[in-house]
């Protein structure tokens, strides 16, 4: 049947209104891009940023609050620019866990502070070490940290004198430059650059240009938010390239020889998100140039409206690699990059534990303090047996551990015995080894639980329940442990992370606890690729019951693994009545 004019009209009307667009779509709100919104500051941070480079305010410590003391410090600069120098106010003692999301930050801190002593590539000089010694004994109650990012830091530190301790570092070569902030952070470097039998390429020309002409340069000291690099020439890749914003991997091109695989947009905390390769070749000599312009992508595209959203994996989630490389080429570089292959599967562990022949025929060794605790104390008789050896370089690393280079073959036995009097342990076990703790609830604001020294004693307890145990057991086993959610420790890269928060017991007690995540792992020889953990829904250990949950996965691990099989990838597979 043919529809009458009227109908058809009815019908047309009818299908105009159903169709038609609703109401115009809202605005996109601006994300703080400079390039696209301008550099209007859109919050606080922005707004502190803008009114006063953070550098500045070394001016005002040395001048200032050194004299005057804590009391005299503008809120904006403690909470704010002190960070550009390495300095965080650390939490005030007592201050149960329970607390830490109810009490403002002014409430939460003491007036002593954590300082951060920036070392690139982990390179240290045993002058070097003992000046950290001495500071540490000095001024910061004989306090001392290894980081999962080679650094070094001390706690107790007042403001009165943090000047004398800069010009004792910076006497020797050493700063907490741009070493917190919203800038490039310290640079990882492989902790065997330059001295490994099978180094693809030594990567110190370019870390120390970088940190020349970038660390502490205006141009790049108002980032969206911090900014993290990792160089390695290893075949291990034993820098954690995966999970940081910028990152160069020794490689061989069949045509243009040895430089590096560019990696971008990697990244922790609470939106985990692991890096990806552009596909791209950077030779040697452009890598410091290279770097530039990738950090100036950050700053300005990346997005700065709101600080949960301001890293580069967010930009790189949005854009994809492709644009992201064409932006790289066509208006910061201005030529591109050629092609180039993917790094190698790694052969071995990347944390160099033990004794290594080095290149040159001596030997470096690696030593695992325990979850990277040590003390100025320690550091100074460190700095003894290493001359002793005839030896002056030593090197920290991405592991919480620290290597000693350059030892003679005839001195190494003698030096491993006395360093383990030390309690740093050229051997450790499979727990230990690969145990490393954020701070925790002892000096951080934002934790929850202890983190130190719940792992140390935990790692003591399962190595000795396992001691007997007859199944097999994995090549490698990570144990992190993290104090809060935002994941300093690496939690959700190791075999068993652990996010510490307060839980309720079998007693209906609310106490100590940890969210498991499982199955995480960084490239290595085990799996070959980086992937994040798996979580089970429910799963939350006790602190005082985390020995016992880490046998009975273990065990579990032992029993229904295939050959030849890592925890990570049985993790990932696993029946969850298995992990729990």
């Amino acid at each position: 049947m043919v529809a009458s004019p009227r109908g058809l009209v009815s019908t047309l009307a009818y299908m105009t209104q159903t169709t038609a667009p609703g109401r115009p779509k809202r605005a996109a709100k601006p994300q703080g891009q400079w390039k696209i919104d301008g550099k209007a500051p859109l919050n606080h941070n922005e707004e502190l940023k803008a009114a006063d480079d953070g550098l500045n305010v070394r001016e005002r410590i040395e001048q200032i609050y050194a004299l005057k003391g804590f009391d005299s410090i503008d809120p904006d600069d403690l909470h704010g620019r002190f960070r550009w120098w390495g300095l965080y106010t650390q939490r005030a003692q007592g201050i149960p866990g329970g607390k830490t999301a109810t009490l403002e930050p002014h409430e939460l801190e003491d007036k002593y502070f954590m300082l951060r002593v920036r070392i690139d590539g982990g390179a240290l000089s045993t002058d070097q070490l003992r000046v950290i010694a001495g500071i540490s004994t000095e001024f910061a109650r004989d306090t001392a940290d290894f980081t999962d990012r080679q650094n070094i830091q001390l706690h107790w530190v007042d403001v009165v004198d943090v000047p004398e301790i800069w010009r004792r570092l910076e006497a020797v070569g050493l700063n907490t430059t741009e070493a917190c902030g919203d800038v490039p952070r310290v640079i990882l470097g492989s902790p065997v650059a330059g001295i490994a039998k099978n180094e693809i390429i030594d990567p110190t020309p370019v870390i120390q240009e970088i940190a020349r002409r970038y660390v502490g340069n205006p141009d790049f000291s108002n980032l969206p938010r911090k900014y993290k690099t990792a160089i390695t020439g290893h075949p291990n890749q034993d820098v954690v390239h995966e999970i940081n914003d910028f990152a160069l991997i020794g490689v061989e091109h069949p045509e243009l020889g040895v430089g590096y695989d560019l990696w971008v947009g990697g990244g922790l905390s609470a939106n985990p998100r692991l890096g990806e390769r552009l596909g791209t070749f950077v030779r040697a000599e452009i890598a410091a140039d290279v770097w530039e312009a990738v950090t100036s992508i950050f700053r300005d595209y990346g997005y700065r409206r709101l600080r949960n959203r301001a890293r580069l994996k967010f930009l790189l989630a949005d854009w994809g690699t492709e644009k992201f490389r064409q932006i790289l080429q066509d208006e910061y570089l201005g030529f591109e990059l050629p092609d180039g292959p993917p790094a190698h599967k790694p052969q071995d562990a990347g944390d160099h534990c033990g004794v290594h022949e080095q290149k040159d025929g001596r030997f470096f060794i690696g030593l695992t303090p325990p979850v990277g605790r040590v003390s100025g104390t320690i550091l100074n008789k460190l700095a003894d047996l290493v001359e002793a050896t005839g030896s002056t370089r030593l090197r920290t690393t991405p592991h919480q551990k620290i290597i000693a280079l350059d030892i003679p073959a005839d001195h190494v036995d003698a030096f491993t015995s006395a360093v383990q009097e030390l309690g740093l342990d050229p051997f450790p076990g499979l727990i230990k080894r690969s145990a490393i703790a954020c701070t925790g609830i002892e000096f951080c604001k934002l934790a929850i639980v202890d983190t130190k020294d719940t792992t140390i004693e935990a790692v003591k307890q399962i190595e000795s329940r396992l001691a007997d145990h007859k199944g097999k057991l994995p090549k490698a086993l990570s144990l992190h442990v993290n104090g809060c959610p935002n994941s300093c420790a690496r939690i959700q890269t190791a075999d068993i992370g652990l996010k510490g928060q307060l839980i309720t017991n079998a007693q209906g007690e609310q106490v100590s606890g940890f969210q498991v995540h499982l199955g995480g792992t960084l490239a290595g020889f085990e799996n070959g690729e980086a992937g994040l953990g798996r979580t089970v829904r429910g799963l939350k250990v006790a602190a005082d019951e985390l020995p016992e949950y880490v046998e009975r996965v273990v065990k579990s691990y032992s029993r229904k693994s295939e050959e030849n099989e890592s925890f990570a990838a049985w993790a990932h597979r696993a029946d969850e009545e298995d992990l729990v």
